[in-house]
């Protein structure tokens, strides 16, 4: 009987879960009982096949001053993660996204197989910081995925071959949301303002993001009794969100699932996001924002020399304008955050120019485009059958 074509999956956060799960599916699309499935990821790649053996949560890391002190956890993760390759002899390994782990696991394998196809799924954000990273990169994989159009010089300019496969939070379905279902679900009516808290997927990002969420939640309840709160949660910091939010002074819903999160996205009157992924999908789902972020000030002094663009949204970067606002380390407070939100929670007509800008964003980022796992699939079957071609 023919071995069915092995396939490492490494993810180490709720974004690069998710794109491990959708590559998964997309590849037992094309190959069915012919392709098995060994690595890293959470609840997400855990449903197409992929045991993890240990909790991502443990290595979802903010912060520079964060990444040192975690350190020796993140390299005995990378060493668990090479065994597991020791043990199951992958025929190709893909390495998504979260820099720091990922580039650890690929030493490790480059070590323990030279001829192992090494794939990274989304590079380093050369093109806004640190651009060495590109240089460091091709010499640790044998190609690149990328997630936008204009990646690949950067990388090509150092040898790395790269495929553009576009974003798959572009590629978000809403067909089946439902956001009645969602007012049913948190006790609102059919003109009731939401407002979407969304504090970011990492510990991190729910210990400093969280409290100046919380702070001007408070400020626009406190002047506005019939706004409904709803908090979505990822699995990597549900039980995190619920413990911060269960001490609130005011009602908040805490949703976790696709499902409800779909709904709620669709429902929202207005969001609050931490910066990341999360952005990219509320946009999609034509509702404006005001986007929030914090680290820690010793990673934020490190870095601000650093950081080549003054934007953080995808969609901003794309649009070069700040199209939705961004209130960033110590403008990142409960007053600051609360009156962005009001201004548009009180202005229909802000709120439309905002979503219409966020889409033509989104269009210029590929917004429509083939499905990105699809096209992932594709590459990686390519690259393993190139490196089989290649061999004597």
């Amino acid at each position: 009987m023919t071995r069915p074509l092995t396939v490492m999956l490494v993810a180490a956060e709720a974004s690069g879960d998710d794109r491990g799960a959708g590559l998964a599916r997309a590849l037992k699309r094309r190959m069915g009982e012919g392709v098995r499935f060994v690595g890293v990821g959470g609840e997400r790649m855990a449903a197409e096949g992929v045991e993890s053996p240990f909790d991502i949560a443990d290595i979802s890391i903010l912060g520079l001053l964060e990444g040192l002190l975690a350190y020796p956890r993140i390299v005995r993760r990378a060493d668990e993660a090479a065994a597991l390759a020791a043990r199951e002899k992958p025929d190709v390994a893909v390495l998504i996204d979260s820099w720091g782990f990922t580039l650890r696991v690929a030493q490790r394998l480059r070590r323990l197989d030279p001829a192992l196809p090494l794939i990274k799924y989304v590079g380093p954000q050369v093109w806004a910081t640190r651009p060495h990273r590109a240089k460091t990169l091709a010499g640790a994989v044998d190609h690149l995925l990328s997630i936008h159009a204009f990646d690949a010089p950067y990388f090509e300019a150092e040898g790395l071959p790269v495929t553009f496969v576009g974003n798959s939070a572009l590629n978000l379905n809403f067909s089946k949301a439902d956001p009645q279902r969602l007012r049913a679900q948190i006790g609102a009516g059919l003109e009731d303002p939401i407002l979407l808290v969304l504090p970011g997927s990492r510990p991190g990002e729910i210990q400093r993001v969280l409290p100046p969420f919380e702070d001007a939640v408070r400020r626009l309840k406190a002047q506005r009794p019939d706004l409904h709160i709803v908090v979505p949660t990822t699995p990597t910091v549900a039980d995190l969100v619920k413990a911060r939010v269960a001490g609130w002074s005011f009602r908040a819903h805490v949703i976790e699932g696709d499902e409800s999160k779909l709904d709620a996205m669709k429902a929202a009157t207005v969001a609050l996001a931490c910066s990341g992924t999360v952005t990219t999908e509320v946009a999609l789902a034509g509702v404006a924002m005001v986007v929030g972020y914090r680290i820690g000030a010793v990673t934020y002094a490190l870095l601000k020399g650093l950081i080549r663009t003054k934007y953080i949204t995808l969609f901003n970067i794309a649009a070069q304008a700040f199209v939705a606002p961004e209130l960033v380390q110590a403008q990142c407070t409960g007053p600051n955050l609360a009156r962005e939100v009001a201004l548009r929670l009180d202005d229909p007509e802000l709120r439309s120019r905002q979503v219409l800008a966020q889409y033509a964003a989104l269009d210029r980022m590929g917004r429509g485009g083939p499905d990105p796992s699809e096209a992932a699939a594709d590459a990686v079957l390519k690259v393993v059958a190139d490196r089989k071609g290649a061999r004597p």
